[in-house]
């Protein structure tokens, strides 16, 4: 094989990763989000399931107020992530690209700390926090590998 040839399939490997990494990572978030904004009890009760959900909706119409905001806002944040993520994804500095992944992988395991300590002591999520804290660990794992992958290609 020439160096032309060997240098195109780079490029075109490159080029897929960079889309399965958008694909992956920033719709996600931005549909996550959204969903949440709009869809909040269907996702509860697809997460949760129906007699949980029920709980967690609230009591009195103030409380299913306050919790319906709370989740609309979550959704909100979750869509900026996403659409912040996606704006990072085109910045060339690697430096700024290993601060943001640091940050990410705190971000995820301070939420796998917390969902430890706090949210298991509810019994209404008892069943779902050892599911989601090893889903964030996971989280933090992926940027942890991202880090060295960053790292390798540095001191290449």
């Amino acid at each position: 094989m020439t160096p032309q040839k060997l240098n195109c399939f780079a490029e075109q490997a490159s080029k897929q990763k960079k889309i399965w990494h958008f694909v992956h990572g920033k719709m996600g978030a931005l549909t996550s989000g959204a969903l949440m904004m709009l869809y909040t009890k269907e996702i509860s009760v697809f997460v949760h399931g129906i007699e949980v959900a029920s709980k967690l909706q609230g009591s009195t119409p103030h409380d299913q107020l306050l919790i319906q905001t709370s989740d609309s806002f979550s959704g909100l944040l979750l869509f900026a992530i996403g659409f912040l993520l996606f704006m990072v994804s085109f910045v060339k500095d690697r430096e700024f690209q290993s601060f943001f992944s640091k940050g990410c992988v705190l971000l995820h395991v301070s939420m796998a700390v917390w969902r430890v300590s706090f949210e298991r002591k509810l019994d209404d999520l008892a069943l779902d926090w050892p599911r989601q804290a090893v889903g964030d660990i996971a989280l933090a794992l992926s940027w942890v590998f991202f880090l060295v992958y960053s790292w390798r290609e540095k001191y290449d």
